[in-house]
């Protein structure tokens, strides 16, 4: 199943510490891991976030306050998040075109005011202050299931369906075969449930296969993968594993 590529950290050490845990079986279908973002002393200098594109749709949750919440994603892009000396966020990372909530309410930014939507998320937030991390999964998969059962979430055939074929798409013409669909249904059904054209959604997964597989299975030659990633990621290849050890 796909399994996106962690977000880039311009720090490393044991100050700040990223965790990933599973939900239920249930849900797996669904959520692609809950996490855990914090820091374990104060930083000497603000802590730079770089965020990759993935497709994928996180609720957020700010520990450190608990008004504050919200639903974030980006789109073909990354972008470098200043999170500050101190924080704590946990999240539940949602595999693409499974959030079927409204999509105005998506932010492809800091997350650094109180959450106006109707979802509950700053209840689930108080309730996870305190817990430690491998205690809060029975709090997040509760609220996973409050969104499946008011429609916010839903497993998606079509992209399921994409995501368990990725190593045989090399196109969006066999994407829309993969799904049995024609090339206009694709992009309607694909616009819809995940914000992105097809093209720029294979563009993005294309993109994250890169961090677990040779890039000439993905791509024509060394130039073409250059090129991809340094327009999605920010940095060429070689930048980003000498900036972010990857």
């Amino acid at each position: 199943m796909y399994s996106p590529a962690p977000d880039g950290f311009s720090v490393h050490g044991s100050a700040v510490r990223y965790t990933e845990l599973k939900s239920t079986d249930d849900l797996s279908d669904v959520v692609h891991c809950y996490w855990e973002l914090r820091t374990l002393v104060t930083l000497p200098e603000d802590f730079q976030y770089h965020a990759l594109p993935d497709a994928c749709v996180n609720l957020l949750f700010d520990l450190v306050n608990t008004e504050i919440a919200g639903i974030t994603a980006l789109g073909t892009a990354a972008t470098t998040l200043n999170l500050g000396t101190s924080f704590h966020y946990v999240g539940v990372q949602l595999y693409p075109g499974v959030w079927q909530g409204d999509r105005n309410e998506i932010l492809n930014r800091y997350v650094g005011t109180p959450y106006q939507g109707t979802l509950p998320l700053v209840q689930t937030n108080r309730r996870l202050v305190g817990l430690k991390f491998e205690d809060m999964t029975h709090v997040l998969d509760e609220q996973v299931r409050w969104c499946i059962e008011h429609g916010h979430i839903c497993p998606n055939n079509v992209t399921a369906r994409i995501l368990s074929q990725l190593d045989s798409i090399r196109s969006v013409a066999d994407m829309a075969t993969m799904v049995g669909l024609s090339p206009r249904q694709l992009q309607r059904t694909l616009k819809r449930v995940t914000g992105f054209a097809p093209h720029d959604l294979l563009k993005v997964l294309r993109v994250q296969q890169s961090f677990r597989q040779h890039y000439l299975d993905l791509y024509a030659d060394q130039a073409h993968f250059t090129h991809a990633f340094r327009q999605a990621i920010g940095y060429t290849p070689m930048q980003y594993r000498k900036r972010f050890g990857v």
